[in-house]
C-alpha cells in the first residue's frame, strides 16, 4: 500500500471520530523519518485513546497495522508509527506546546478537505 493511501485512511478515521484540526503534511523531501505526518487534536484523554484505537483498527483492516505506539498511557500525545506515515494525536495544550507545524513548516500541506467528514 502506498504511503499516501495509509495517510488517507488515518485522516478518514480521525475525521469520522471527530478529531479536530487534522493536518496532513508531506515530508518526503525533508526527512527519512516518514513520507507523511498526520496531526490531529483531541478534546480529552479518552478521546485521544478513541482516535488511536480507530486509526489502529482501520489500518489493521487494510493490512497495514501500525508498527508501534508511543504515549498511549499518558494520553497527552500518542504517536502511531506506520512506517512511512507517522500519526500524531494530541491534546490541544500539548499540540500548541510542541507546535510540530512550525517545526515542519517546509512540509507540503496536503488538501484533505474532500476526506474530512
Amino acid at each position: 500500500m502506498e504511503p499516501s493511501e495509509i495517510a488517507m485512511i488515518a485522516v478518514k478515521a480521525l475525521s469520522d471520530k471527530k478529531g479536530m484540526d487534522i493536518r496532513l503534511l508531506k515530508t518526503t523531501d525533508l526527512t527519512v523519518l516518514a513520507d507523511y505526518f498526520v496531526l490531529c487534536t483531541a478534546t480529552s484523554t479518552p478521546h485521544v485513546k478513541s482516535l488511536v484505537e480507530e486509526v489502529d483498527k482501520r489500518l489493521s483492516l487494510a493490512g497495514q497495522p501500525p508498527l508501534r505506539r508511543e504515549g498511549y498511557r499518558s494520553g497527552n500525545w500518542v504517536l502511531l508509527d506506520c512506517g512511512s506515515v507517522i500519526v500524531h494525536i494530541f491534546l490541544k495544550e500539548t499540540r500548541a506546546f510542541y507546535n510540530l507545524e512550525r517545526l515542519w513548516c517546509d512540509a507540503q500541506d496536503v488538501d484533505i478537505s474532500g476526506i474530512e467528514a
